[in-house]
């Protein structure tokens, strides 16, 4: 990412280690905690190398965890870590993991994978090293359980059943760090073998790469009006999650149906009108709410998250984002990809719930996000040092070279003039942060901050890509347009 991103690529190169195919037990670290199943989803079992993950069935999707070998490194490639290719149960989508969540990887990770339909094996792939800084804030209580992990961005992949990786690490490390742990039989980060001449560069303890398979919920049909609540038994924790939208739709809906700009401002006196000052109950800007995918829409295992949920005192900014997923998918995949990142952000990752707010496929639809209500101000992990009192928005796909669809776009400033016209902010302005920590601005700093941001305002990255970031000017208009002002 922007000021990080120079660091991250290193030389390229391939490299390789067999690995059995049937893994230990342990390997399975980021399964251990897999929860129980969940009555009213459709899903395949997918097992898991974790024994107490195996006793149990139904489970709604999985995530396997293969540590990352040492390489006899070849001359040709530099690359010390990996998986040679090999045959695993189908999965979609990826990333690597390890142990310390503030430690960089100063290098680059690529992957191959083999489609599960036609045995074909793609191409190399670059997968995003720079992705935690999504997280929580520093001395957040989220940021402070002990579960966080440090994390490439998640990669889809679409089913596979096949997957080689090669880690090429970034050259001339400083002199005075420390070197991997040579003497691990786990091997997750050593150096047994790196090189012939016992150079070893220094990377992250404990990585691995998690293999997810989001699961199989049932089918969501997006044309509007399908927003019936779904039958069938729910969870508790089910209950809870849709029962936070119960001033917009009943329990179980699978979608939040738009309003008409005068309904949305009957809506917004209805929720907000004894906070409202009398010139927003006379003359209330807000945007007519946009149609949202519930979380049970897009088939939420409820289980996996933590349960309760965390409020920040109000929205003043919307932080826009990309996922850094890649482009390859199709619009009626986008279920699978939120259920595959909130998988992924939860077990892998170690984070309370699925960190975004809310999140837009390429076809402009809008998902709900973490769990609490989209019209409330739930506090999420998406910007790190400025979490508290804004909202986090991650347009499917990666956008660094590549622009994202006028439907997208159009979906951020529906949102967008909706969110934050709850809260009677104006899309144009600008206002006033306080950071949390980050590595742009200090904890404490007060910080003067567009209404509408990309992560790259708030933290030192490319994110939302620079194809995005350039769209943010014409969302910003357009969300005061339909705000009416």
């Amino acid at each position: 990412m922007r000021g990080i991103l120079a660091s991250s690529i290193g030389v390229t190169c391939a490299a390789a280690l067999a690995l059995p195919f049937a893994l230990p037990a342990a390997a399975s670290a980021s399964s251990a905690g897999a929860p129980p199943p969940v009555a009213d989803v459709a899903t395949r079992t997918a097992g898991t190398a974790d024994a107490r993950a195996d006793a149990r069935v139904d489970v709604p999707g999985s995530t396997r965890s293969l540590p990352l070998r040492p390489l006899t490194r070849d001359r040709a490639s530099g690359a010390v870590l990996g998986l040679t290719p090999r045959t695993v149960r189908p999965f979609s989508l990826l990333g690597v993991v390890w142990d310390d969540p503030s430690a960089d990887l100063h290098g680059r990770v690529q992957v191959r994978t083999r489609a599960a339909g036609t045995g074909e094996w793609t191409d190399w792939q670059d997968v995003e090293t720079h992705y935690t800084q999504h997280g929580a804030d520093p001395d957040s209580s989220e940021a402070a359980t002990g579960k966080a992990r440090g994390a490439t961005a998640p990669l889809w992949v679409g089913e596979s059943d096949g997957v080689e990786v090669r880690v090429l690490p970034e050259a001339g490390e400083p002199e005075d760090a420390d070197p991997v742990d040579t003497e691990s039989d786990e091997g997750a980060s050593g150096a047994e073998g790196a090189g012939e001449e016992g150079e070893v560069p220094t990377l992250p303890a404990g990585m691995r790469l998690d293999l997810v398979d989001p699961g199989e919920a049932e089918p969501e049909e997006f044309a509007e009006g399908a927003e019936q609540p779904r039958t069938g038994v729910m969870t508790a924790a089910a209950k809870a999650a849709s029962a936070a939208n119960s001033a917009l739709v009943p329990l179980g809906a699978t979608r939040i149906p738009s309003l008409t700009a005068e309904e949305t401002r009957e809506e917004l006196l209805t929720l907000r009108g004894t906070e409202l000052t009398e010139q927003q109950q006379a003359e209330p800007y807000i945007g007519p709410r946009p149609s949202i995918v519930t979380r049970r829409g897009w088939g939420a295992d409820e289980n996996l998250r933590e349960k309760s949920f965390v409020y920040t005192s109000k929205v003043k900014a919307a932080f826009v984002h990309h996922t850094a997923s890649g482009n390859n998918y199709s619009c009626s995949q986008a279920p699978s990809l939120i259920r595959g990142f909130y998988r992924y952000h939860t077990k892998s990752l170690g984070w309370r719930d699925i960190g975004y707010n809310f999140l837009v496929d390429k076809c402009g639809r809008i998902y709900e996000g973490r769990a609490g209500g989209v019209a409330k101000p739930v506090k999420g992990a998406h910007t790190m040092g400025f979490n508290s009192r804004t909202t986090g928005i991650a347009v499917i796909g990666s956008y660094g070279s590549e622009k994202p669809s006028s439907k997208a776009v159009k979906a951020v400033a529906r949102l967008t003039a909706w969110k934050l016209g709850l809260h009677g902010m104006n899309p144009k302005k600008k206002t006033s942060l306080t950071s949390g920590g980050g590595n742009l601005y200090a904890k404490g700093k007060k910080v003067k901050m567009k209404v509408i941001s990309g992560h790259r305002d708030g933290f030192n990255t490319s994110c939302p890509g620079g194809k995005l970031y350039k769209k943010l000017s014409s969302v910003r208009s357009k969300a005061a347009e339909y705000q009416g002002r």
